[in-house]
């Protein structure tokens, strides 16, 4: 079989850094992950019952594409009372299989040939595939001399006739940091005299440490240009249901359901029935609230680790992540990750996989158990005692 049959977008394609290093990892019989954002807790009792309960019920056939009304209704609810904005059941809501099939589908709706889309940068490591999947262009924009978050003028700058597209993600993977409102609203402020879309990744919107986080669908000049997208896998610790959603304006909905529906028909009615119950039973804000104090605890743990360890990092503000900087040991992330995997036998994700604004860093996961963070710790600091830097 010749590589040359193939699709050559697809072909170009690599596995990402994240999974590159967990699997390599899995060798070791005493290694330490943490490299995925899969929380150490289990999965809420309360949404275990409920996939198991449809199961029994045979509720196992398919669905509406957009999802199961209820849930629809549920996702609109919780939305209206977070942040004060309606999003109508019927027209206006599509559950998707995770966060990632949200993205992929609203990217395929959107982007043709040529397209460009704006990513600030470092991000998410599946953006710019996607993307370039379609045929479109990543305009890549460096955020690290500003805190991680994108400026008004960085954002003009990058604005072309062939912008089609913006992704936003915050609290950001890698990094973990939240632009604040009046930042918001000076991007809003560039957004709203264009046409270009706009997608928003809130799968972190839950999992916030410090501050307060803001939602684009707060601000309704720019609503029919916004896909707002988000989901259960991180919140939840349900990383395995499979339960994403999107929020956009009826038309856009209308042709990005064609989209979904030709690529999976629906989410799986049992993890539907799941999230309904995420979403409506009375437990739930108690126990994601003593998750998200965990969270909290251990990343205040690893920031001072790393603090002690004389690396240069910022503390994040919300997701799962901590992004040390390592340039002054080794400025080729992927090697000081391989190195310290050999030598340790510590899974890190090098910085380098969430853009080439990464290089020089690498991201550690703290939604692992306290146990494995003291543990990576240490040997991370070993690692470093013996590890020549740079002259």
């Amino acid at each position: 079989m010749e590589e040359t049959r193939f699709n050559t977008r697809a072909t170009n394609l690599e596995v990402p850094g994240t999974r590159k290093f967990s699997n390599q990892v899995k060798k070791y019989d005493d290694g330490v992950d943490l490299t995925l954002g899969q929380s150490g807790f289990d999965t809420p009792e309360y949404i275990r019952e409920a996939m198991i309960e449809a199961i029994n019920q045979n509720k196992l056939r398919y669905t509406h594409n957009r999802g199961l009304i209820e849930l629809r209704e549920a996702i609109s609810q919780y939305n209206r009372k977070r942040f004060n904005v309606t999003y109508d059941a019927e027209t206006e809501i599509i559950v998707t299989n995770g966060g990632s099939e949200a993205i992929d589908s609203v990217l395929r709706t959107i982007l043709e040939d040529g397209d460009e889309v704006i990513i600030p940068c470092p991000t998410y490591l599946a953006y710019e595939p996607i993307t370039k999947l379609q045929g479109a262009k990543t305009v890549l924009v460096d955020t690290t001399k500003t805190n991680f978050v994108l400026t008004k003028e960085a954002l003009a700058d990058a604005i072309t006739p062939k912008t089609k597209a913006i992704i936003f993600n915050y609290p950001t993977n890698p990094t973990g940091m939240i632009p604040s409102l009046e930042q918001m609203k000076e991007l809003v402020d560039v957004l709203k005299e264009t046409d270009i879309f706009i997608l928003t990744d809130e799968i972190y919107s839950d999992n916030v440490y410090d501050g307060e986080f803001h939602s684009f669908m707060e601000f309704s000049e720019v609503r029919n240009q916004l896909f707002v997208i988000n989901g259960l896998s991180k919140s939840h610790a349900i990383t395995g249901g499979r339960i994403g959603y999107i929020l956009a304006p009826p038309l856009a909905t209308e042709h990005v359901t064609k989209v979904h529906l030709y690529n999976s028909v629906c989410v799986a009615t049992p993890s539907q029935y799941g999230a309904i119950a995420a979403f409506t039973d009375a437990t739930g804000p108690v126990i994601l609230s003593k998750m998200n104090e965990a969270y909290k605890e251990r990343r205040d743990f690893v920031y001072k680790r790393l603090k002690e360890m004389g690396l240069s990092v910022e503390l994040p503000k919300g997701a799962f992540y901590i992004f040390p900087d390592i340039s002054e040991y080794n400025n080729d992330s992927f090697e000081f990750a391989a190195e310290l995997l050999e030598a340790e036998h510590l899974a890190v994700v090098p910085g380098k996989t969430f853009s080439i604004y990464g290089e020089g860093h690498i991201r550690l996961s703290f939604a692992c158990t306290m146990e494995e963070l003291v543990d990576g710790c240490k040997r991370l600091e070993r690692f470093l005692s013996t590890y020549r830097k740079r002259s």
